[in-house]
């Protein structure tokens, strides 16, 4: 037996050991991309499907490489849910792995020191571990030298062509030219088209100065032959609620419904339990135990389905999950693609149905408006940190830029990868060095995302193979012209009727009309204020702040949420509140619990956008209420200043000292309870000063109402 047969048997003795069969056998790319990182030292990029095996890849080659006295793999993936499927898998294989993330501090000194003394074979870390100051400076170094392969799971997200780019991700660039001879490195992913393969290509070939020609790039076919794809067009929302209540229980085993927001899962997983189903909900804004244990009631069987956000994506893995649905559709092929693909892996059937919306494009523009910020925004926050003494902190940092935390954080990212700043201890620093808007980019990067969507749109319509269609979205280099499936709804292969039971929509509808979502008061002030001149820092003292408030729905509602998009929509007139609108906010009015008595007078703040509506709305709630209308707050300055501004920060900065209490409105408001009455909440920065001001004014209680919440 030659030497490349006796290594090929050995990786298949730890291939058996990984998946507990002793008849498992590599197939012919795997054994290419283990031969390459093993043998060659290669630099590997792998596109294959989800339950393909490519982290057997890693892990065979892991297991190889040890054995030949390398040291420890160093796996870069992006989700905890992934970190732990693959520490499972990796023990049963007799590999030692461990994490380092964000839910582990206290374990980071003993890792570090386990894998110098070789104790440890495979060290996972996310990708925002690559620059936290102590790991980049301290760790990483030593880490980068002495390592036996380096990986970078879901190498997509490199690529801010991908659907799903992480600043984050592009620090493995400088990581990957910086490496030492020698050390193999290897990429995966299952949903790269041509282009993002060609752009991670490349940027696995840096290396120093030099430029590598033989990065291996293994492609391989991207058919699922267990997947049925079918859509059902419906005409409203309702009635996609109530083909999913209808039609839930018909669906095989356990799997998941997608959603675009947040608020949609909460609302939907809420529904389908009042219809009787097993169902949980799932984002990332649900608390980590919780997700923790909405997984394992699914790996489990315990419930029909997690309703959940794209959160619940990349490396959860079940490989009998029985079926995938999309209630709205994602912006992109290729994100759908993924999602869907967590479906029959270790299963013969699997069904997949996409219930389009007519608001799938409103949410689409939303979420693309948070892309990376224009010319002028970036430009602010560099002039801000140049003229900083020493490092300045994200909080601080928020008051001088117009920009939530998160897309602050983001972009800061993609600075500090760029080299025009640097995140040190204590915050961020300006490098000095010259730094260029890549405008030509940023705009082409901007077409693809529309034509992506585009692209849905036609997958919805289309009368070809839809599995045909995804695959040729992807480029998948073994498509076939021509090729059909056989088995989702356009080949014959799925018949889904779109008929739907009168009691479920009634019920839908029902449901969907309930109006109410509870408005939480700020309780603590941002950050930075007193360095821009206003005095307010710590806690909002309970004498000073808002009780919890009542809007009649999120702008991300499935129900309400149409209505109040048309209604506050960019050029939408300023007029009355409309009658539908009138009705619902009665309804939540008469179903609040006032815990101390109801209100006693309401006030109306003076809106810059919308002064009629707003004014309409306080007076008529008043009438319902049948107590006094005191006036309202009075806007003083220019109300113009600081439009815009969505950080904590910057709102608080904007609308402080805007409107003051008139003697008139202080004396209706003292010691009573009052209603404050405002059009939109968008960082309830606004409400928390208008209460604060009416509180000090004598006001007994303040309890805030507005027809929308941005959150």
């Amino acid at each position: 037996m030659g030497e490349t047969a006796q290594v090929r048997e050995e990786a298949e003795k730890h291939l058996q050991e990984l998946v507990g069969s002793p008849d498992a056998r590599l197939r012919d790319d795997q054994w290419t991309a283990i031969e390459a990182l093993v043998a060659e030292h290669r630099r590997t990029l792998v596109v294959q499907r989800t339950g393909w095996g490519k982290s057997a890849v890693y892990f065979v080659a892991t297991a190889l490489l040890r054995a030949r006295g390398a040291g420890a793999t160093v796996i870069v993936s992006p989700l905890l849910a992934l970190m732990r499927n693959q520490v499972a898998a990796a023990e049963r294989a007799g590999i030692k792995a461990v994490t380092i993330n964000s839910t582990n501090p206290e374990a980071w000194r003993e890792t570090y020191e386990d894998v110098k003394a070789g104790r440890i074979d495979v060290l996972l870390v996310s990708p925002e571990r690559l620059n936290n100051p102590e790991f980049r400076d301290q760790v990483l170094p030593d880490l980068a030298a002495s390592a036996g392969l380096l990986v970078v799971d879901e190498a997509h997200c490199i690529s801010d062509w991908g659907h799903d780019f992480r600043p984050d991700y592009r620090r493995i660039r400088n990581l990957l030219a910086e490496l030492p001879e020698g050390i193999p490195v290897l990429a995966t992913t299952a949903t790269a088209n041509e282009r993002v393969t060609t752009d991670v290509a490349e940027q696995l070939s840096r290396r120093g100065d030099a430029t590598l020609e033989d990065v291996l790039v293994l492609r391989g076919s991207l058919d699922r032959t267990s997947l049925r794809l079918g859509v059902v067009e419906l005409d409203d929302q309702q009635h996609r609620l109530a083909w999913l209540a209808d039609h839930l229980h018909q669906l095989p085993g356990s799997g998941i419904v997608y959603c675009l927001t947040v608020a949609a899962t909460s609302d939907v997983a809420e529904f389908l339990r009042s219809r009787g189903h097993e169902v949980r909900s799932y984002s990332g804004q649900t608390e980590q135990t919780e997700r923790l244990a909405a997984e394992d009631d699914l790996l489990n069987n315990r419930v029909k389905a997690l309703v959940a956000t794209s959160a619940l994506g990349m490396g959860f893995d079940k490989p009998d999950l029985g079926f995938v649905v999309h209630l709205g559709a994602p912006p992109s092929p290729i994100a759908y693609y993924q999602q869907v693909g967590r479906a029959g892996r270790a299963v013969d059937d699997a069904t997949v149905v996409l219930l389009p919306g007519r608001e799938d494009k409103a949410v689409w523009d939303y979420f693309g408006s948070l892309s990376f910020p224009p010319s002028d925004v970036v430009r602010q926050t560099l002039v801000a940190l140049e003229g900083a003494e020493g490092a300045v902190s994200t909080a601080l940092l928020e008051t001088q830029v117009p920009l939530r935390r998160t897309r602050l954080e983001a972009m800061l990212k993609v600075l500090d990868v760029d080299g025009a700043v640097k995140r040190v201890r204590g915050g961020w620093t300006s490098t000095g060095q010259e730094w260029e808007y890549d405008r030509e980019r940023y705009d082409r990067v901007a077409e693809a995302r529309h034509r992506e969507q585009d692209t849905m749109l036609e997958y919805v319509r289309t009368t070809d193979c839809r599995l045909a269609f995804l695959r040729r979205c992807l480029d998948d280099p073994e498509l076939e012209a021509g090729a059909r499936c056989g088995r989702c709804d356009n080949c014959g292969g799925l018949d889904l009727s779109a008929d739907v039971d009168t009691s479920a929509t009634d019920g839908a509808r029902e449901w969907l009309e309930r109006p109410g979502v509870v408005i939480d008061p700020r309780r603590m002030w941002p950050s930075g204020l007193g360095d821009r001149g206003v005095a307010l820092k710590g806690k909002i003292t309970a004498d000073q702040q808002a009780s919890p408030g009542r809007a009649v729905a999120r702008l991300t509602d499935l129900g309400w949420g149409q209505s109040l998009r048309d209604l506050f929509a960019t050029g939408a007139p300023d007029g009355e509140v409309p009658i539908p609108l009138r009705h619902a906010a009665a309804q939540v009015l008469g179903a609040w619990d006032w815990p101390d008595g109801p209100p006693e007078v309401v006030v109306g703040t003076q809106s810059a956008s919308h002064p009629v509506l707003t004014h309409h709305l306080a007076e008529g709630l008043a009438r319902f209420l049948q107590v006094p209308f005191g006036g309202g707050l009075a806007l003083v300055g220019d109300p113009s200043t600081g439009r815009g501004a969505m950080n904590s920060a910057q709102r608080v900065l904007a609308v402080h000292g805007r409107h003051e209490v008139p003697s008139a409105v202080a004396e209706a408001v003292a010691g009573r309870r009052v209603l404050l009455v405002d059009d939109r909440v968008v960082t309830g920065w606004s409400l928390a000063l208008h209460a604060r001001a009416l509180r000090q004014a004598g006001a007994a209680e303040v309890l805030p109402f507005v027809l929308a919440t941005d959150t």
